[in-house]
C-alpha cells in the first residue's frame, strides 16, 4: 500500500490525538479525584466547532475567533479536554475564593482543584503533540466553540481546544489579531 502525505499526514494526526487523550486521562489530579474528560473531533464535527467559532466572532465583534476557526479548518482534527466541576469537599481550602468547598459548590464557581488538574492535563496532551512533531496550539476559542455545541454539560465552565496539523509552516504562529489565512 502507498499512503500519499496527505492520507499518512491526517493518520498521523489522529494517533496523536488519540495519544493525547490517553495521557491528558493519565495526568496527576488532586486527591486522586478524575475530574478531566476529553475528545478527539474529526471531519463534519470538527466543520462544526469551527462554525460555532466564527458565529461566536460575528456576535461578539472578537475576531481572533473567526482566525482560530481558520486554524480549525486547517487541522486534521481538535483534541478538546474540559474539567469537571468537582470540588474536594475541604472544610479550609479557599483557593477557588470561597470560605470552603460547599461555598465554592454553592456559588457555582470553579474549584481550584479542577482547573489545576485540567492545566496539568493540557501540559500533559500537548507534550505528547511536541514529542512527535505535531503542530498544535492551545484554544480558549476552540472550548467556547465546543461549548456551543453542547458537546458536554453546562455544568462544565472551562474547555480548551488543541487542534493539530501538519504543514510544512505552522498555521498556528505569525498570525495577527485578526488574520484568517487559508
Amino acid at each position: 500500500m502507498i499512503q500519499d502525505r496527505l492520507l499518512a499526514s491526517s493518520e498521523a494526526a489522529i494517533r496523536v490525538g488519540q495519544a493525547m487523550i490517553a495521557a491528558a486521562m493519565t495526568a496527576p489530579k488532586g486527591n486522586g479525584v478524575d475530574d478531566v474528560q476529553g475528545v478527539l473531533l474529526t471531519g463534519e464535527d470538527k466543520d462544526v466547532l469551527a462554525a460555532h467559532m466564527r458565529d461566536i466572532a460575528d456576535e461578539t465583534g472578537e475576531d481572533f475567533y473567526a482566525r482560530d476557526a481558520g486554524n480549525v479548518d486547517n487541522s486534521f482534527c481538535v483534541v478538546l479536554l474540559w474539567a469537571e466541576n468537582k470540588p474536594q469537599k475541604l472544610a479550609h481550602c479557599g483557593m477557588c475564593g470561597f470560605k470552603n468547598c460547599g461555598a465554592c459548590k454553592k456559588a457555582g464557581a470553579m474549584c481550584a482543584f479542577s482547573v489545576t488538574d485540567l492545566g496539568i492535563a493540557v501540559g500533559s496532551a500537548v507534550s505528547i503533540a511536541a514529542d512527535n512533531r505535531m503542530d498544535n496550539r492551545v484554544l480558549f476559542s476552540a472550548g467556547k466553540g465546543a461549548a456551543r455545541m453542547g458537546i458536554f454539560g453546562e455544568e462544565v465552565k472551562v474547555c480548551y481546544g488543541i487542534p493539530l496539523s501538519v504543514a510544512s509552516k505552522s498555521v498556528f504562529f505569525d498570525r495577527g489579531p485578526g488574520d484568517v489565512k487559508f
